[in-house]
């Protein structure tokens, strides 16, 4: 995955700021197991367990945090 896909952490609004936090956590998951297979495999799995998708979305609400720092909370 050689392709610049994230040429920056400014966006214009915090809705845009969200769709960025949930597009880094979905990239890295997607550079961790490349297979879309794989990941179709266990998107069963864990879309049925609380546990993981809690996790997921402390994981967006990290980059969430970092993508507001960067935007100067939209001051």
């Amino acid at each position: 995955m050689a392709d610049t896909w994230l040429p920056t952490l400014i966006t214009a609004t915090p809705q845009e700021g969200f769709e960025l936090a949930i597009k880094l956590a979905r990239m890295g998951v997607k550079y961790t197991q490349p297979s879309a297979e794989v990941r179709d495999k266990l998107r069963l799995v864990y879309g049925e367990d609380a546990d993981a998708l809690i996790a997921s979305s402390q994981v967006v609400a990290t980059n969430f945090q970092t993508i507001a720092a960067a935007n100067g909370y939209w001051k």
